[in-house]
């Protein structure tokens, strides 16, 4: 599905910005998480979809080794010289294209002598919602940096570039989820992803053909991931799995977790993580078996998990989803890294309009500002549109 926002406007954006025409115009999608909170830092299961929501990069090289990126959402350009990159060097939301570009110096680019470029980013993913508007900038940037450097990298590559410059230049302590999925997604299908391995495998969800469709319930709440909410919780997982004495989380069985000794908090945290990665296992099983529909009771429990024993949802977070399954959805739940951001109801196609009128309205009820309510479709990963 083509981008909301048109790759000819950015290109014509780009060319009264920068003096001159792009060399092309690139396009990368957010994500919806159907199932695997917090599971892909500890090794474990996750299973994102990409949808129609993307960020778009053109981008041209220059000849002076200089970076220069713009955005729609910001007044400022940024300048750096490429050889100058490094995480200490970039800030505020040009590290996340100007950090691909350090990452992938470490990754096959030789930034003493790649030429510069300028970069200019639009969007329509949401920011702070947890469709990852950040993995959609890296992953745009860095399939069009890969082109126009010459890198020939694969997309298991990219993305660890785009998780590595999250990491480092970002300063956010996010697994590799999201950039998987904005780079490898496809339409109407999610993507299984181990993130020990990192393996990817499509797994069709059909859910047009089940009648069905995906309702994002954006709260608004903005959330941050590098600051310490997120961190504790990595801490929490990292602790556990070294009184176990395994690699991660993703080795860890609920038995296991119980006879540790763990405190109650740290065990709570380590038991989330240990029963979604079960749940996600389960989905993808669901999935091939009978089809989309029968995950909802999965997507419910999913959020119970992160409500009670994660503690990343909030009072707006959890009247989204029971509002959504009071109205009909067949099953709900937050998504993204927590502490705000969105909720997803799987919903009736037929339901949409009555499910997002009664969330909206237990919105009002609880003196929450109105909530940002519209579907997502499944769809292609990273790609050149012109």
């Amino acid at each position: 599905m083509s981008p909301a926002i048109d790759p000819r406007s950015v290109a014509a954006d780009f060319a009264r910005r920068f003096g001159r025409p792009a060399d092309g115009v690139w396009s990368a999608p957010g994500r919806v998480n159907l199932i695997g909170e917090h599971t892909d830092y500890n090794d474990g299961f996750v299973l994102p979809f990409a949808i129609d929501r993307r960020t778009v990069a053109a981008v041209a090289l220059r000849t002076d080794g200089m970076l220069r990126v713009a955005s729609s959402f910001a007044p400022e350009t940024v300048e750096i010289r490429v050889h100058d990159l490094a995480p200490d060097r970039v800030s505020g939301w040009s590290a996340y294209p100007l950090g691909v570009a350090w990452a992938l110096g470490r990754h096959g680019a030789d930034l003493a002598s790649v030429p510069g470029a300028d970069i200019l980013i639009d969007s329509d993913v949401p920011v702070g919602a947890g469709l990852s508007s950040s993995a959609a900038i890296e992953s745009a940037v860095a399939v069009a940096l890969d082109e126009l450097w010459g890198l020939g990298l694969d997309r298991k590559t990219l993305a660890v570039v785009g998780r590595l410059a999250e990491n480092e230049a970002v300063g956010a302590p996010t697994g590799i989820m999201d950039q998987t999925a904005s780079l490898r997604g496809e339409a109407d299908a999610a993507v299984f992803l181990d993130c020990r391995s990192l393996d990817a495998e499509v797994v069709p969800l059909g859910l047009a053909a089940a009648g069905l469709t995906v309702l994002v319930m954006d709260t608004k709440v903005q959330h941050a991931h590098a600051t310490g909410g997120y961190a504790s919780r990595r801490a929490s997982c990292e602790r556990a799995a070294a009184v176990l004495g395994v690699p991660a989380l993703r080795d860890a069985t609920v038995e296991a977790l119980t006879a540790a000794g763990l405190d109650d908090e740290t065990f709570r945290r380590a038991r989330h993580v240990v029963t979604e990665d079960e749940r996600v296992l389960a989905a993808v099983r669901t999935l091939r078996e009978g089809g989309a529909s029968g995950i909802g009771a999965l997507l419910d429990a999913s959020h119970a998990s992160m409500r009670d024993d994660f503690e990343i949802s909030t009072p707006e977070l959890d009247v989204a989803v029971e509002a959504s399954r009071a109205a009909g959805a067949i099953g709900a739940r937050m998504t993204g890294g927590g502490f705000g951001g969105a909720a997803i109801a799987l919903v009736p196609e037929d339901a949409v309009r009555p499910i997002a009128t009664q969330v909206t309205r237990a919105f009002a009820d609880r003196g929450f500002a109105a909530p940002d309510t519209f579907t997502v479709t499944p769809s292609a990963g990273a790609h050149r549109e012109l």
